[in-house]
């Protein structure tokens, strides 16, 4: 069987480009996804995630030692499975900031990319069960929704924060980011809506979509300067399967530059010293990769006022049972959806600052126990000047490729997430918190240098999953693709994903990944783009 076009990777880019392009039943997709299905439970739960995010769901890559870190190894989770992050995310609706998508047109050179012309195709798939303004809509594949049932110590960070100088938002989507409030989160009826759930799976019968799990793309195949096909391997051995139109690789942003180099497609001097034989020189593939590093803070609570409390066999089971009958209680929390975004740079053009408080103190790794439940308070830095690369250790296609966000390399970066860390200490310290937090844990009050806290962050430090910008769009010499998401200098050949991005969003990527895919997948069928927003 042939097909016109085959999508490489069943992320959240993936699944969109696969409903709208099999729309059209004269077109042939296959969707190829190296994980498996999402068929385990937890994964629909909001609060599953926490327990799905290793093993069978993650590829278990870490990053190089960051030398700016102390030589500190990061845990670099990585989604392997249908709907990718999608799938074991904190479920954050947010789309950043307008300036972040205008940088991208004016700095980058990605014409067409503007927040006005990004703003409709964000509406598009969404179906938000409490707005409908000149920035939202409903009627769209992916659920969006508030949180079910906040515990009081959720609102009482929100008066803390208030109390601190940050004015409350109802809507970080809509015509003002800064502020604090409760996240909008892609769930619906107190369930994930992942890309596979809100738009794989409703349209799984159609005759022209083909869809194959447990496969791995091994290669890009390239002919007289096109792109031809896919080698893959599954449990029935290798093959390689034609496109007759285009192959769109939607494998995220450490994939996609990995799967590119593995092809021969990316800087000359580092494929060959991987071993690999140069396809096509192109110096940006797995450069300018920007992340958002997360620092924390961590308080006692004075009792049972977090969801530390349900980890208790008894308690844990009741609470299982509680969300099958009724759709209610600890089972339908994110675990991260409350915060916002604020400055640790008052001269910054935007929030440099997002907050996620956490609902309890086991979610971090490396937490000594305490006698009462705790709250954390997570705070990443969203501009980071600092750029990083992904690159093959090897020509194996098996081998794990070496991530190296280099954090830190710009002092600026540390001074910002330092200071944003201080903020967070300062909100857990206000008065509205006062009933529920008795003290803090981590850093620790004696921590309290700037030094002393970077200290503390080489040792605590983790990544908010975030990666972006390694297969940058744009007009520059390090740009990967164009505008159009083309590859440059190959036919036949588009990135759809967070690779793209030349800049990283201030915000969480899920949102502004399925974005991308809705305006590409126009951009692959001709259609005209949709009209500029009118704000």
């Amino acid at each position: 069987m042939g097909y016109d076009y085959i999508v490489v990777g069943g992320g959240p880019a993936g699944c969109v480009l696969a409903n709208r392009l099999s729309a059209d039943p004269s077109i042939e997709v296959l969707l190829l996804e190296a994980g498996g299905g999402d068929w385990n439970p937890l994964f629909r739960m909001p609060a599953g995630f926490a327990k799905m995010t290793k093993g069978v769901a993650s590829w278990g890559w870490s990053t190089v030692p960051q030398k700016h870190l102390d030589g500190r190894v990061i845990w670099y989770t990585q989604a392997k499975i249908i709907g990718g992050g999608s799938t074991i995310n904190a479920q954050l609706y947010t789309r950043g900031n307008a300036k972040d998508y205008d940088s991208w047109a004016s700095d980058a050179g990605a014409q067409g990319w503007s927040y006005r012309e990004v703003l409709p195709y964000f509406k598009r798939s969404e179906d938000n069960q409490k707005l409908h303004n000149a920035y939202h809509s409903y009627g769209g594949p992916l659920g969006v929704s508030y949180p079910v049932s906040p515990p009081p110590i959720s609102y009482a960070f929100l008066r803390a924060a208030q109390e601190y100088g940050i004015p409350f938002n109802d809507d970080f989507n809509g015509a003002v980011q800064d502020g604090i409030g409760h996240y909008q989160l892609s769930t619906r009826n107190a369930e994930r809506s992942s890309a596979s759930s809100a738009f794989l799976k409703p349209i799984l019968g159609r005759k022209n979509l083909s869809v194959r799990l447990n496969t791995q793309t091994m290669k890009i195949e390239v002919s007289n300067g096109r792109a031809v096909g896919v080698t893959i391997a599954s449990g029935t051995g290798t093959a390689t399967l034609n496109a007759d139109r285009e192959i769109i690789i939607s494998c995220g942003a450490i994939g996609s530059p990995r799967l590119l180099q593995l092809s021969g497609i990316g800087p000359a001097d580092d494929l060959k010293a991987a071993g690999v034989a140069v396809v096509h020189d192109l110096p940006g593939v797995g450069s300018n990769m920007q992340d958002h590093l997360d620092l924390y803070a961590i308080s006692e609570c004075t009792g049972d006022h977090t969801y530390d409390r349900v980890a208790r066999p008894h308690r844990t089971a009741w609470a299982g049972l509680e969300y099958l009958l009724f759709k209610s209680g600890p089972v339908t929390s994110t675990l991260f959806e409350t915060g916002g975004f604020w400055y640790a740079d008052r001269e910054a053009r935007s929030p440099d600052i997002q907050f996620h408080l956490g609902l309890g103190s086991g979610i971090e790794a490396g937490v000594a126990a305490m006698k009462n439940p705790g709250v954390t308070l997570n705070s990443a830095f969203l501009r980071p000047r600092s750029r990083g690369t992904v690159r093959i250790a090897s020509d194996d296609p098996k081998a794990a490729p070496l991530i190296d966000p280099n954090y830190w390399a710009d002092p600026y970066d540390r001074q910002c997430a330092i200071k944003g860390l201080r903020l967070a200490r300062d909100i857990l310290r206000q008065p509205a918190l006062k009933p529920y937090v008795l003290a803090e844990r981590l850093p620790g009050d004696g921590l309290n240098t700037d030094e002393d806290l970077a200290q503390y962050a080489y040792r605590s430090c983790k990544t908010d999953h975030h990666p972006a910008g390694t297969c940058a769009m744009g007009s520059g010499a390090e740009a990967v693709v164009t505008p159009d998401l083309k590859l440059r200098g190959l036919m036949g050949i588009r990135v759809v994903d967070a690779s793209v991005m030349p800049f990283v969003p201030s915000c969480n990527t899920n949102a502004p990944t399925i974005m991308v895919a809705e305006k590409a997948a126009d951009m692959i069928l001709g259609k005209p783009p949709l009209p500029p927003a009118a704000l």
